[in-house]
Parts: structure tokens; C-alpha cells; sequence
């Protein structure tokens, strides 16, 4: 079946066609709620107000269909509300998307208050957050401090469509009763309410059209960010006519950039901020969905009266944001903030935090597709070594597999695999191999005849295991819905089950939108179905989700709990964050790439995927020795750092375009090996207190307006600003004016960053090796800074407490090292070697150590007055231990 294979590579490279996929006067949903939601208004039934364990119930009616709907709020702790409106009676349940909240959110009771006739005002218990409920036409305002923040429904476009028997079992009164509500017979096959057409394709629908709507105006605000994933700007776009965001999980090959079509992940999550208050709006639904956005900036309106004074009055700005759904219910989150900080906390609260990675994988990786055999793996890690730059991870594509089966191996190219990672294990290094959702028929593969025999394949509507063309040519698709679909995915991954897997083997999840070439948009058809006969409509956007999740688990389970795992996934939804990376997909060798990537990992990292990145080089095409060198100073400031190629590319292994490029592409790496200590001190933060590792400005400076729209550099943690060379033949740029060969790095003055100061082959080399420390000290002569230490590798620090959290603060001319938290029992041999001060405007009389035990050492020093630095070197203070370091 290799010819197969091979004839879906040239299928995937024309995917970059736009007419492959649906454009918005295509989505028979959208195209309903905006013709018909002009005619639908809501009324609340206050009368009907019941409370039932801190939830508040009450009916809401169509004025027109008289069909109920039924609403519920709960107030949530730290200032969370939920929204949730379903069918008060439908004829079967509607989908509620399931484990994407960490837990079940513990409510708070919400006190109720009398309004005005026709209100209710609901209220927490601070009494300093208030839903204020409008009976008619229906409408909820979020109150705080006497502000509304936000309106729900103010637009009237709540729209939901309730399920109904389908035609050919209805009687003649119920057809009729169906027509009033829908839409006049003529305009029901355009307006694709049981049966939707898109090129071959015929979508049938057993449900019927299930469609949900409502919108949201926030006062106040201009800045909008957030549902990834799409190739835009970081601040989000209005949308006009016919144009919306959409999140629908596609493999887009070579997607087009500043467009708002959907590609291989979902979140629908949003945030908004302004001058005081930043608020945020999950939207739990993983159907399709479109997102419209409305901004109306302030205005100043000024008229003439008779007399002296003129009179002037100010319109605050405004944004209307529409969420349309294909199916579901409306399950929607309010983060209240008021800080990023906060809502921030809010999200993670739901959805969890980032998992926390092993050191080895915020090191550089190699891959492409594909490294043709174990000769090839070899010599690309050698090559590493002969040129002096490190690198922890390589890669294997698809190539890797006896005939893309996945968790085999050809026999001819990877004969002996154990011994192959047997080599990168003496030079510390892992191995991460592909594993994609879509199973070669094929019954002598044992995956395929295990899966097959239990029933965990996706099905067709007709009832037997949906088969369609990826990789492999004729596949079936596992149903990662399907709780026992995963308990046995992740046993796949045990040693003895996974023949020539080690413990040093990582894994990559491609292809799990999931792709299917001959389907319609490349996907699955809608009307597939799923464990507990839901249909493929109901959850597409979290079947990705689904298979990172067992694959983390998996790696997780085959080392008995013990250790950390691995895994990037291609596709992903709300809380893809608990299981690992991902990154931008299939991006291309230009310059225009390189520059969307930044606000692409933006949006990425405050919707709480903090460790993402982007293809180093672009995926499709060449690039030329310029831009691959920019490609790596950038992804060397990112959270995740890999260099991937298509299998068409020329090798473009970083020491193959000649030496001064390579120096060039070696000093970004290896300045990424320094400053691990505080990039994982970064992802520690993520995954203890939500915080984002790569930022936006506003995030930093919420209160700068002229930071709210900057997309072009970003914080990485608070302490460094990094603006990357993404355009030709730049030798300067706004920020600053560099040599041609830099990238331009700010330290934030009051900041401390703790690095290494020996680079060693991989991470593994660098446990015991020694720190540095850069203190850029603030114009009020002080900074502040952390470091966070552990294995690396194991959950030791989660269990038995086994890390080092260590703080270092400079004020008074002296910089303290102490401990930042109790807990902390890991014992580290690693001392502080280097210390170099940045902006220190006095050349010091002399530098004494005090260490814990009451002994002074003196210290040599140099100063430079040019540049106000002060470096202190061949310093042996252990990091674990408290110190002081005194500058007279």
C-alpha cells in the first residue's frame, strides 16, 4: 500500500485550496441563525424562579414558537459565573461536552435581590458582582461595582433550535407545527435543516438542525483576544458580512495566513481588556462554531447650543460578540478578573493548568519528515556533536512504520530501534516517534484486529466502522470518545506491548483533527458516529483532545506513575494544556510565516496553552540561509523549540548552508541551553499560578494603552523582552539598533534571571553544571527574580515535595538568595559561579559574600563604567543555601 501513501502526499499538498473547504455562505447553520434570529425574541418567566443547590432555574419562552428553553446560573468561586440554557423537555439529551472541567466548579449561592418590576437581581455573597435579569425581552447585565461589565442577550440573538421528530415520522399536525417553527418548505434543503450538501458530500442529519446561538456586549471594551486557532493578528478582528472566526478542527495544509478560517485547534475562549479590568468568556460547546465581533470605538460628540457652553457627550466604546454553535447546548463560563492575572486563574480553575514539562523537552529538536534509517538518525545526531550545538530530541515521522502501522517499525530502515536509542541515551538524549488516530485496515496488524474485534472504531451512520483514505491508504479512526478506547490506547504504549520502545521514547500526536483525505473539508463527516451514539458533530472539535489525553496517560502508565510525559499533539481544544504541546501545524518556508507565528503563540499562550511553537524554518518549502537563521533566534525565545521539514525539502540540518550561518544558528541555541534555568522556572509558574510563559505586552502593562495592539515583540515571563528579526535584510529595528547577526533581548530593569554558564551536549549534560545570575537593577536600585529546580524528569516534586524554589532579591546594595517556599526538600551540588549586574551607576569600593554559617568572603570584581556592569566570577555559592552578596 506504499503507491496508496504516496498518492494521498500529493491529495494533502493540494489541501492549501480554499475550495476544499467551506466558506461561511456554505455552513447551512450559520446561514439559518443569521436569516431567522431577526425574528426571534426571548421572554424570562420570573414567576417561574426556583433555586436548587446554589443553581438558579427559571424558563425562558420563545415569544413566537412558545417552545421553553430552560436557564440556569450558578455563581462559581473566585468570581465566576456560568450560564447555562438548554431544552426545558427535549425529545433525547443533548451533547454537554464532558471532561474538559478538571473537576465539577464548586458554587457559591447567589443571593436574591427584588428589582425593579420584570427583574431579578442575583448577587454574591461580597456584593460586589451582580446578575441583573431583564424578564422582557430577556437580557442578563453582569454588574460589578455598579458598572455593567457585560450584557448578555442585549442584541437579541439567543437562538436555539430545539430537537424535533424527524419528517417521515411525524403526523400531518406535527409537519405543520415543524413549518411555523422553521421556515416556509421551499427554503428548508437551502436552509439545510435535515440534509446539508457541500460539494459530493450529502451531511444527513438524524437530529435535524440543533443550532444554538447568543451574544455579548462588553462596555468599555476595544481589545478583544483569544479562539485560537487561526493564522491573525493577536488582537481579534471585527468581522462583517458573511465573516466570522471560525472554530471547526482542520488539516490545513499551507493555511493562508491573516484569515480567519479554522484550522487544526480549538478554544473557544476569549478575553477583553481595558484600561482597569480585563474579563474573559468560555464557551464550552465543541461543535462547530463561528464567532462574530463588533467594535464600536468610543466616540465624542460635540453640538452647539444657544449661548457661551457647548455641550459634548461621550459614547464608551463597545464590542458585540456572537457565538453561533452547530449543536449542544449554551454552557458559557463569565471570568469576572478584574486582573489578566486573574482570569487567568479563573480559566485554569476549569480547565486546568499546564502540565509540567521534562527539562529535556524545552531543549532543542530535530525532525523531519522523514530521517530515512537508523545510518541517517545517527549521522544527524553526530553532526550535532561535530558542530558543537546542542540538541536534546530527534525525531521520526511516519516513514518510520512498516507501512505507516503505527507502534511498528520498518524492518528494513529501523531493523534494531532499542539499539538505535540505546546510542542517544549514552549521549542523553530521547527519541520522540508519530503515532496518528487513523488505523490501516488491515487484519494481520494486531492494533487493527484488537480494535476491530472490541468495536472502538468510529462508526458510519449506517451502523458498521466508518473507513476512510489517510497515510496508510483504507483506515479506520479510533473513537477516543469512548473512555475504554482510551484505558486500551494507552496500554499500547506499555514496554513489553510496544516492541523496541524505551523509556527514552516520546510521542507525537499528527493528523487528529482528524484528517481524512477523501472527506468532506478533509475531516470526518459530521454524521459519523460515536460511542453513546453521538454524532461526530457533537464533539469534532475535542476528538484531538481526546487522543493526547490517552497518549499522556499512556507514557504516564508505562512507567508506573513515576515519570513526566511527552507528548505534542497537532490538534486540541480547551484544556489541551493538562497533556502537553502543540504548535502551529503546516506552515511555510516564508517570511510572512515566520511573523504570524508570534501572534498565533500569543493567543495560543494566554487561552492557556502555554508550551506551543512553531515549525523552525517553515514546514513547506526552502528557506534560504536568512531567514532559516532569523527562524532559529525566534524559536529559541519560544516556548517550544523544533526545527521540522517536509519530506519535499532540501536537508536543512543547521550546520548545511555554510560556516557563518552555522555560528550564527549554534549561538541561538545554545543561548536557549542558558537560559533554561529560567525558562523552566517559567513553565513552573504556568503550571502552579496559570501564568502565561510567552506574553503580550498588555499583559505586563495592562495599564499602557500602547501596549494593548503589539504583536510584533513579547514578554518572555516578566523579565525579557524579545522583539524577532522577522523581515529581510534587517540590520535594525524599532526597539533598538543591533548588528546584523543579533536578535534583539531586553532585560526589564528590577529583574533577576538565573542561567547557566557551562553549555553541555543535551540538558541531560547540564544537571550539576553551574548557574549565573544577570540582575538588571531598576532605577530604584533593586530586582527581584526566582528559580525553580527539580529532576527534571519524575513526578517526585508533585508526591515528595522534591524541588528547590529559591528567590533572589537586590535591594540596599545587597542581593539575598532565600527560600521561596518551605515545602522544597530537593537537595542540588549546583553552586552560583557567575553574578553580573546590570546598571549599576557606582564602581563599588568592594563585594563581600555572607553565608548562613556567618562568614565573609571578599570578592574580586570587575566594573565597567561604560556600561554600568558589575561582574563578580569563580564565585562557589551553593544555590540551595541561603546567602547575601554585599556591594559597598
Amino acid at each position: 500500500m506504499e503507491a496508496a501513501g504516496e498518492e494521498e502526499i500529493s491529495v494533502e499538498e493540494e489541501a492549501v485550496d480554499k475550495n476544499v473547504f467551506r466558506d461561511y455562505s456554505k455552513i447551512a447553520f450559520y446561514r439559518r441563525q443569521k436569516q431567522l434570529s431577526k425574528n426571534s425574541t426571548y421572554r424570562a418567566l420570573l414567576d417561574s424562579v426556583t433555586t436548587v443547590k446554589d443553581s438558579t432555574r427559571f424558563q425562558i419562552i420563545n415569544e413566537a414558537t412558545k417552545v421553553p428553553l430552560l436557564a440556569e446560573i450558578n455563581g462559581i468561586e473566585r468570581n465566576i459565573f456560568r450560564l447555562k440554557i438548554n431544552e426545558e423537555t427535549p425529545l433525547k439529551p443533548r451533547y454537554e461536552v464532558p471532561d474538559v472541567l478538571i473537576s465539577k466548579p464548586k458554587t457559591v449561592r447567589l443571593i436574591s435581590c427584588s428589582g425593579d418590576k420584570g427583574s431579578l437581581i442575583l448577587e454574591d455573597g461580597k456584593g460586589d458582582l451582580k446578575c441583573h435579569i431583564t424578564e422582557n425581552p430577556f437580557k442578563i447585565d453582569l454588574v460589578s461595582e455598579k458598572e455593567v461589565v457585560m450584557s448578555i442577550n442585549s442584541q437579541g440573538k439567543l437562538f436555539f433550535e430545539h430537537l424535533q421528530i424527524p419528517p417521515k415520522q411525524r403526523t400531518t399536525k406535527e409537519n405543520e407545527e415543524s413549518a411555523s417553527i422553521n421556515t416556509s418548505q421551499e427554503n428548508q434543503e437551502d436552509l439545510g435543516l435535515w440534509e446539508e450538501k457541500f460539494g459530493s458530500f450529502v451531511d444527513v442529519k438524524a437530529n435535524g438542525p440543533t443550532s444554538i446561538g447568543l451574544d455579548f456586549s462588553l462596555h468599555g471594551f476595544e481589545h478583544l483576544y483569544g479562539i485560537p486557532q487561526h493564522a491573525e493578528s493577536h488582537q481579534l478582528k471585527n468581522t462583517g458580512d458573511g465573516d466570522a472566526y471560525r472554530l471547526y478542527n482542520l488539516d490545513v495544509y499551507g493555511y493562508k495566513i491573516h484569515d480567519k478560517m479554522g484550522i487544526y485547534g480549538s478554544v473557544p475562549y476569549l478575553l477583553a481588556h481595558k484600561l482597569g479590568r480585563t474579563i474573559g468568556i468560555f464557551w464550552l460547546n465543541a461543535s462547530e462554531t463561528l464567532v462574530e465581533i463588533n467594535t464600536q470605538p468610543s466616540v465624542e460628540y460635540t453640538w452647539t447650543q444657544v449661548g457661551p457652553a457647548a455641550a459634548k457627550q461621550k459614547v464608551i466604546s463597545q464590542t458585540d460578540v456572537c457565538w453561533i454553535s452547530e449543536s449542544g447546548i449554551i454552557d458559557v463560563f463569565l471570568l469576572t478578573g478584574p486582573t489578566p492575572s486573574d482570569v487567568f486563574k479563573q480559566y485554569s480553575y476549569l480547565t486546568g493548568t499546564q502540565a509540567m514539562p521534562p527539562l529535556f523537552s524545552l531543549g532543542y529538536h530535530q525532525c523531519r519528515w522523514n530521517y530515512e534509517d537508523e545510518q541517517d538518525v545517527k549521522a544527524v545526531d553526530a553532526g550535532f556533536d561535530e558542530h558543537d550545538i546542542p540538541y536534546d530530541v530527534i525525531w521520526l515521522d511516519i516513514e518510520h512504520t512498516e507501512g505507516k502501522r503505527y507502534f511498528t517499525w520498518d524492518k528494513k530502515r529501523f531493523a534494531n530501534p532499542k539499539r538505535m536509542q540505546e546510542l542517544l541515551r549514552s549521549k542523553k538524549r530521547k527519541l520522540v516517534v508519530i503515532s496518528d488516530p487513523h488505523i490501516k485496515i488491515d487484519p494481520d496488524y494486531s492494533v487493527y484486529a484488537k480494535a476491530k474485534e472490541q468495536g472502538f472504531f468510529v462508526r458510519n451512520r449506517e451502523g458498521s466502522d466508518f473507513e476512510g483514505v489517510c497515510w496508510p491508504g483504507l483506515s479506520s479512526y479510533l473513537d477516543f470518545t469512548n473512555s475504554k478506547v482510551r484505558e486500551w490506547y494507552s496500554g499500547l504504549f506499555a514496554f513489553p506491548v510496544y516492541q523496541g520502545s524505551t523509556d527514552i521514547l516520546f510521542i507525537w500526536n499528527d493528523m487528529n483533527e482528524p484528517s481524512v483525505f477523501r472527506g468532506p473539508e478533509l475531516t470526518l463527516q459530521k454524521n459519523a458516529i460515536h460511542h453513546g451514539n453521538w454524532e461526530h458533530r457533537e464533539l469534532h472539535n475535542i476528538y484531538g483532545f481526546y487522543q493526547q489525553m490517552a497518549t499522556a496517560e499512556g507514557l504516564i502508565q508505562r512507567s508506573k506513575g513515576k515519570e513526566r510525559p511527552f507528548v505534542l499533539s497537532r490538534s486540541f481544544f480547551a484544556g489541551s494544556q493538562k497533556y502537553g504541546a502543540v504548535w502551529t501545524g503546516d506552515n511555510t518556508a516564508e517570511w510572512s510565516y515566520l511573523k504570524i507565528s508570534i501572534p498565533m503563540l500569543l493567543t495560543l499562550s494566554i487561552t492557556g496553552i502555554s508550551f506551543c511553537g512553531a515549525d523552525v524554518g517553515g514546514f513547506i518549502g526552502n528557506p534560504d540561509a536568512e531567514l532559516l537563521v532569523r527562524w532559529y533566534q525566534a524559536g529559541a525565545y519560544q516556548p517550544f523549540f523544533r526545527g521540522h521539514a517536509n519530506m519535499n525539502t532540501k536537508r536543512r540540518e543547521p550546520w548545511l548552508f555554510g560556516e557563518e550561518y552555522t555560528k550564527l544558528i549554534r549561538e541561538a541555541i545554545r543561548e536557549r541551553y542558558t537560559l533554561l534555568p529560567y525558562l523552566y522556572s517559567l513553565f513552573y509558574h504556568a503550571h502552579v499560578a496559570s501564568e502565561p510563559v510567552m506574553r503580550p505586552l498588555w499583559i505586563e502593562f495592562p495599564d499602557e494603552l500602547e501596549t494593548f495592539g503589539v504583536e510584533d515583540e513579547y514578554m518572555l515571563g516578566s523579565a525579557l523582552l524579545v522583539h524577532p528579526v522577522t523581515e529581510p535584510k534587517t540590520t535594525m529595528v524599532d526597539v533598538f539598533l543591533p548588528r546584523s547577526n543579533e536578535i534583539p533581548v531586553f532585560q526589564r530593569g528590577g529583574s533577576v534571571v538565573p542561567i547557566k554558564t557551562t553549555i553541555g551536549k543535551s540538558t541531560g549534560w547540564m544537571t550539576n553544571s553551574s548557574f549565573g545570575l544577570r540582575v538588571a537593577v531598576s532605577t530604584e536600585g533593586s530586582a527581584v527574580g526566582e528559580l525553580y529546580l527539580d529532576d527534571g524528569h519524575s513526578f517526585q516534586y508533585l508526591h515528595q515535595n522534591q524541588f528547590l524554589h529559591r528567590k533572589f532579591s537586590f535591594c540596599s546594595s545587597v542581593l539575598i538568595n532565600s527560600c521561596a517556599d518551605e515545602r522544597g526538600r530537593y537537595l542540588s551540588k549546583c553552586v552560583v559561579e557567575q553574578i553580573l549586574f546590570l546598571g549599576l551607576k557606582k564602581k563599588p569600593s568592594s563585594v563581600t559574600t555572607h553565608s548562613s554559617d556567618g562568614k565573609d568572603q571578599p570578592v574580586a570584581f570587575m566594573y565597567c563604567d561604560k556600561t554600568s556592569t558589575l561582574n563578580l566570577e569563580k564565585l562557589s555559592l551553593n544555590i540551595g543555601c541561603d546567602w547575601e552578596v554585599h556591594i559597598k
